[in-house]
């Protein structure tokens, strides 16, 4: 990703173990987050990588059309070493991040991409949460309680927040409430 000029950074549970400062469990796969803006310098960075779109649960050829919401998701494959990447389109308003499942909750741009002491750039944590919460399996909740008590009272309370409207009832809304009392 050194040749793509746009904001980028790691995200799934890669980006929970940059934020912590070590491998917590194994992952099987790379993330990266960018904003649907840049989608063609990703292309033009990548050269050396096939791409294909995620379109209803499919994976279908992606050559040079401009990628719409709803489509989010694109996987790539360098064409000589057979890595794989999953690159994640994330829309923005101004100077906002803006969540594709639920456009009221809004997280600010500046804020969105951390790096970790080796200079290499990731996703919020509090967002990845966010993202993790919808269909939580069990590497989630374990991501989650890597990282609850490590957030500051702001990202704390943002969350929070952002759980209230996007999954009401969630689980990690009671731990982070009694999180809040304890403080």
């Amino acid at each position: 990703m050194s040749e793509f000029d746009g904001q980028w950074g790691i995200a799934g549970g890669w980006a929970i173990d940059l934020f912590i400062g070590k491998e917590t469990r194994p992952h099987s796969d790379v993330e990266v987050a960018i904003f649907r803006e840049d989608q063609h310098m990703l292309k033009k960075a990548l050269l050396d990588w096939s791409f294909k779109k995620a379109v209803k649960g499919e994976l279908i050829s992606w050559k040079e059309e401009w990628l719409e919401f709803p489509v989010h998701e694109i996987h790539g494959v360098h064409n000589q070493s057979g890595k794989q990447l999953e690159v994640l389109l994330n829309e923005k308003k101004e100077n906002e991040w803006i969540f594709r499942r639920e456009p009221s909750i809004s997280f600010p741009k500046s804020s969105l991409f951390l790096h970790s002491q080796k200079g290499i750039p990731y996703l919020h944590p509090a967002v990845v949460l966010l993202y993790k919460a919808k269909n939580t399996r069990e590497k989630d909740h374990a991501d989650f309680l890597a990282v609850k008590d490590l957030l500051t009272e702001e990202d704390n309370k943002w969350l929070l927040n952002a759980l209230q409207v996007h999954v009401p009832g969630h689980r990690w809304i009671q731990e982070l409430m009694r999180k809040r009392v304890e403080s």
